[in-house]
């Protein structure tokens, strides 16, 4: 029961990080590494899945404004396309990015692809440096 209450709390901080709302979910983690080391890579699969989760939660909130007007910067982001999400996981700039993706109507296929890349990179790294 302490470690399904541990990954409970690991997912919804990391969901909730992973919207406009605010949290620290690299803190949560590491947290679970620390008191939980047994947790491992589960935590880190946690993590990720909520804040994948999370940002497509973001991304669907995007598409539900009106479809974006026809202006250069706009134009210009758009070129950049998906692959930008691999930049989601960093703070602030990772959430307009995933609602941008959803205002732009990108693709879901990609979206979701380019998302859980960043995401899971950054779990991994802070697994990786600090365990």
């Amino acid at each position: 029961m302490d470690i399904l209450l541990w990954l409970v709390g690991l997912f919804a901080s990391a969901f909730l990080s992973a919207t406009v709302l605010p949290g620290n979910s690299e803190a949560a983690l590491l947290a679970a590494l620390h008191f939980k080391p047994s947790l491992g890579l589960l935590a880190v699969t946690v993590a990720s899945l909520g804040n994948i989760l999370g940002g497509l939660l973001t991304v669907w909130m995007g598409r539900k404004l009106p479809p974006a007007p026809q202006k250069p910067w706009l134009q210009k982001l758009q070129k950049l396309g998906p692959i930008s999400l691999l930049m989601s996981w960093l703070p602030i700039v990772g959430d307009a990015v995933c609602g941008l993706a959803g205002w732009l109507r990108w693709p879901w296929w990609s979206v979701t692809l380019y998302l859980s890349i960043g995401k899971i990179a950054r779990y991994l790294a802070i697994y990786v440096l600090f365990n």
